[in-house]
């Protein structure tokens, strides 16, 4: 009788243990609102690759102009709805600014 009141103890003490830790593992999910890139036309965008001169061709000049900033050098061109980002004379990224 011992021998199997040791046993159930253990193997309560098993299943204590290996179910510890899911319960302690509750996190609180946290939403916050993202701008989405989703939405945006690829047409009516610099595209990577595309030049300084040919940007400035194609949308006029940028509201703002800021750098070039570190080594290799990134420009940010402003324009009302997006910012292009430039690696030396390059488009490498354009994003969306936010709608307010």
């Amino acid at each position: 009788m011992k021998k199997q009141t040791t046993l159930f103890g253990a193997l309560a003490m098993t299943a204590t243990l290996a179910l510890f830790p899911m319960t302690s593992a509750v996190a609180e999910e946290i939403r916050l609102p993202v701008a989405t890139q989703a939405d945006r036309d690829t047409a009516s965008f610099p595209g990577t690759g595309m030049s300084q001169s040919a940007v400035r061709a194609s949308w006029g000049a940028p509201l703002e102009i800021q750098g070039p900033v570190g080594q290799p050098s990134i420009t940010q061109w402003h324009y009302q709805s997006f910012v292009v980002y430039f690696e030396g004379d390059k488009v490498i990224h354009t994003v969306l600014k936010p709608k307010r």
